[in-house]
């Protein structure tokens, strides 16, 4: 069974000390920790788990839902995506992307990086930046350093990202080694940049990521550089791009641990519940990942007895709910019998239903690892977990 968490407000009232980011206790026999960061729209306790809200909302989530039944505290969003569509001119006049979305609470957004990197079709790079075309109407665009900043500054991000270059699984030494080179360069100018707009404030935040591939002296050059460059929070990059898991998780072990300690460190882009599990036991605090919201809209849930495919004729009848042990009206509420017909039949509420479970099953993972950090168990209870997930 899962254990009971403590009742927190979703959003807290601000508090007046000026840390950023503190580390609240340290487990024992791994790297995990559970932590908590101050924002301007509120505080986040982690390890915490970020929804993807790539175009201004998280697919098929209403903003209340997030806040009253996923109990998500923070959002992210992108940067490429927004530039394009609405624009930097329609969101800062509305207040930026919290506001404008009506989620009002803690925001992060991406570079724009990595969309920029993953078109078929990009572009020429240099160390001002990289032109390319857009994916809608093929019209020619530029994104840098300060492109980037500027429109994060738009979206009114709590946490804005360094603009990175993000090389593929497969690049070789010397393509990784000028990756690193330029993202060091980026960030500095984004530093440059962030210093430079009206809206940052002591209380916004911009991280710088980490490149480096399945190259351990590259990570480390790459983490020597950029700390020398003192920013609030560091992000792991260039993990889960065609690598195998057991590379990604060599990747985040070289990283974590040389990171600061006293600030958040965040993994972009994943994973699976036992990988943000394994990735917590090596000191992450942050992660997001389309994941959940990506597979819900493929009939596939993830549950307390592993990766479920609704659409299975074996949930038929099966009365069963989704997941009784996940704290979501949807897990509790609905059958698998009666998701699977919804699913079969494309009524989009079986998205929806299995997108709150499971954004909310991701969301509560980490609050349940966070507890069991404070309780003194962790590793053991996620050895348990992680034995229990993939054997059911």
């Amino acid at each position: 069974m899962k254990e009971k968490l403590p009742q927190n407000n979703i959003f807290l009232t601000k508090m007046t000390d000026s840390t950023f980011f503190s580390v609240e206790k340290s487990d024992d026999r791994s790297d995990a920790r559970s932590g908590l960061i101050k924002l301007p729209r509120g505080e986040i306790r982690t390890p915490a788990f970020m929804p993807v809200g790539t175009q201004g909302t998280v697919k098929g989530i209403m903003p209340r839902d997030l806040r009253e039944v996923v109990k998500a505290r923070i959002v992210l969003g992108n940067t490429y995506h927004l530039r394009l569509r609405p624009g930097s001119e329609i969101m800062r006049a509305r207040g930026g992307l919290s506001t404008f979305m009506n989620w009002n609470g803690p925001i992060l957004t991406d570079s724009g990086g990595f969309q920029v990197f993953s078109l078929p079709n990009l572009r020429k790079l240099t160390d001002e930046g990289v032109a390319f075309k857009s994916h809608l109407d093929g019209s020619d665009l530029f994104l840098g350093p300060r492109e980037s900043i500027e429109m994060q500054d738009a979206l009114d991000s709590d946490i804005a990202m360094c603009l990175d270059e993000c090389p593929p699984a497969d690049a070789n030494q010397e393509e990784v080694e000028e990756a690193v080179r330029r993202t060091t360069l980026w960030a500095k100018a984004c530093s440059d940049a962030w210093q430079e707009t009206s809206g940052p404030t002591e209380s916004r935040n911009l991280f710088g990521i980490v490149q480096g591939g399945r190259f351990e002296k590259l990570r480390h050059r790459s983490i020597d550089e950029l700390t020398s460059l003192n920013f609030p929070g560091y992000a792991i990059g260039g993990v889960s791009v065609g690598e195998t898991e057991e590379e990604m998780l060599e990747q985040v072990a070289w990283t974590a641990p040389l990171l600061p300690s006293e600030k958040p460190r965040y993994v972009m882009g994943v994973g699976t519940p036992p990988q943000l599990l394994k990735m917590v036991a090596l000191g992450a605090d942050m992660f997001d990942c389309v994941m959940p919201t990506r597979a819900a809209r493929h009939a596939t849930a993830f549950t307390t007895s592993g990766r479920l495919n609704l659409r299975n004729e074996r949930f038929r009848e099966d009365d069963t709910p989704l997941d009784a042990e996940t704290d979501c009206f949807a897990s509790q509420e609905f059958s698998k019998a009666y998701l699977r017909h919804l699913l079969t039949v494309g009524e989009s509420l079986g998205g929806v239903l299995v997108t709150l479970h499971n954004l909310r099953f991701f969301v509560s993972l980490l609050e349940q690892a966070r507890l069991h950090i404070i309780r003194g168990d962790f590793e053991q209870w996620s050895q348990n977990w992680i034995e229990r997930y993939e054997t059911c």
